[in-house]
Formats: C-alpha cells, sequence, structure tokens
C-alpha cells in the first residue's frame, strides 16, 4: 500500500496508469513492489529512459529503443540486461513502473 503521503491516481483495470503525467518517482517505487522488483540504477535508468522518450513524443517507447539506450552503456548485453531487470516483460512491468499506459497492440513480452 502506498504512504499516506503518496496519492493513488487513477489506473486501468490491469495497474497502468490511466495518465502518464500522474507519474512520479514514488509511484514507480510503488508499482515495483508489486511486482517484486527493488529497482536498481540500472532500473532508473530505463525508466528515466521511457520518461523522457514520452515526455518528448507521448507514447511509451518500444523496447528496441530502450535497448540501444542501454547499449550505450552495456554494449550487445543490453537486450539480455533489460530482460534481467524487467523478467516478466517489458510491457509488463518497464512500461507499468515508469507510468506508462498499457501500450495497446503490443505483446507483453
Amino acid at each position: 500500500m502506498l504512504e499516506a503521503t503518496v496519492q493513488m491516481p487513477e489506473i486501468d483495470a490491469e495497474g497502468y496508469l490511466v495518465d502518464p503525467n500522474d507519474w512520479n518517482e514514488a509511484l514507480a517505487e510503488e508499482f515495483a513492489r508489486q511486482e517484486n522488483i527493488q529497482l536498481s540504477e540500472d532500473h532508473w535508468d530505463v525508466i528515466r529512459f521511457m520518461r523522457e522518450y514520452y515526455e518528448e513524443h507521448q507514447v511509451a517507447p518500444d523496447a528496441r529503443y530502450s535497448i540501444k539506450h542501454l547499449s550505450d552503456r552495456m554494449g550487445k548485453t543490453a537486450r539480455n540486461k533489460l530482460f534481467e531487470l524487467f523478467p516478466y516483460g517489458y510491457v509488463k512491468q518497464a512500461c507499468k513502473i515508469s507510468g506508462m499506459k498499457r501500450p495497446r497492440g503490443w505483446s507483453t513480452g
């Protein structure tokens, strides 16, 4: 449960934010807790990239963009690393934790 100081904004039936502009880092921590993920600096790197991409494009970045972002730092291990960070899928975990709407038409991988 979120601390009393953090208000849970409107979420859809699958637990994604209805309005990505309601997102904040405290919500990211709560969504991660619900997914049994302890956020590391690598998680935050992906989350911040996703938020910046959303701010610029008004849409969640496809996993390949996050992999490309990670590859600048991690090289060829970036793809595997993304799926280590979010083992139950990019859409299910990375998009949810970073406050994206559920991407329509994407698989949950």
